[in-house]
């Protein structure tokens, strides 16, 4: 439940959900690190208005002010903004969310976004003139540096190469060319990505460096919905890790309580199977093994791109052994 190091426990309880899917129960995070990930995508924003009062709340020298922003229509822009006049175009005429999604070949969730969305804000979604590729990463750093006064794009190539750009210099010549004249959108102050966060809050304690500890503690007190997930991931790593199944239900009323949605998605299914995962976090025995060897067949079988004969397939599962 918790990742690759727990396969006995996974087993025992996929089992549980897969039994629970064939009845028809609703949908449920599969594992609990699903679930944090799930919640860390939901709550993005909190950290992104951290990030972005922290960055206006700290000092610093502007020397070369940057010119307003004057950014030019990319290919997804413009196709934004025509499927956004066509869809109020049908609505207008009376057409019905299936039949504009029939007509322009569209799925109806698009045709229910677009229609209750404002432009300003879906062109904002497409990303209009922000850079991508290798050098996304470092754009913050660069605009910071740049509104600092270093303007060099030489300078900036050589700095952000220290701190692990691979690139060449030429992405770097673009954005700061777009920087001076306006044409490129300044980045963002950067905040960690959820899988990243995920993997802070399932690491054991005392697996993260200084700096690891500093940013999930700046992200706990930026989002108490994040922090919640963290100490309930944690404690349920030591019910598993001490075998204390007898303490899985007070877990998961903790959970009912105040948890997130998904993992009071994930608390709910367990309970649904509560004698099943009881005895899992409680007994020594577990299909892990099995499941091991089940994922080394299949890694074999792949191997031959289903070429092999059975024959075949047998004698290098036997020879692995």
């Amino acid at each position: 439940m918790l990742g690759d190091g727990h396969a006995g426990f996974g087993g025992r309880v996929g089992e549980t959900h897969r039994e629970q899917s064939r009845q028809g129960a609703p949908a449920r995070p599969n594992n609990l690190s699903d679930a944090v990930e799930k919640t860390c995508h939901q709550h993005r924003p909190c950290l992104r208005k951290q990030a972005d009062e922290e960055r206006e709340a700290a000092p610093r020298k502007i020397i070369n002010p940057l010119p307003p922003p004057t950014l030019p229509p990319t290919k997804m822009a413009v196709r934004t903004v025509d499927r956004y006049s066509d869809i109020h175009r049908l609505l207008s005429e009376g057409c019905s969310i299936s039949a504009i999604a029939r007509r322009l070949h569209m799925d109806r969730k698009t045709v229910r976004r677009l229609r209750d969305t404002a432009l300003d804000t879906l062109l904002a979604s497409s990303r209009m003139g922000r850079p991508k590729g290798v050098l996304e990463p470092y754009t913050a750093y660069i605009t910071e540096r740049f509104t600092e006064g270093v303007t060099s794009p030489t300078d900036l190539y050589r700095e952000i190469r220290d701190r692990g750009y691979q690139g060449s210099d030429q992405p770097v010549r673009h954005y700061v060319a777009g920087l001076r004249t306006g044409t490129v959108e300044p980045a963002r102050g950067a905040i960690p990505r959820p899988r990243k966060i995920t993997k802070w809050i399932m690491l054991p304690r005392g697996a993260l460096t200084h700096h690891e500890e500093d940013e999930l503690l700046a992200i706990r007190l930026a989002c108490p919905d994040i922090a919640r997930a963290c100490d309930l991931a944690r404690t349920f790593h030591d019910l598993l890790q001490h075998r204390c199944g007898d303490q899985l239900l007070a877990w998961a009323r903790e959970a009912e309580r105040d948890a997130p949605a998904p993992i009071l998605a994930f608390a709910q299914g367990l309970c649904l199977g509560l004698d099943t995962v009881t005895a899992g976090l409680t007994l020594p025995w577990s299909s892990g093994i099995v499941e091991g060897h089940v994922n080394r067949i299949k890694t074999i079988k792949r191997q031959m791109y289903g070429r092999a004969s059975f024959g075949l397939l047998r004698t290098r599962i036997l020879l692995r052994s």
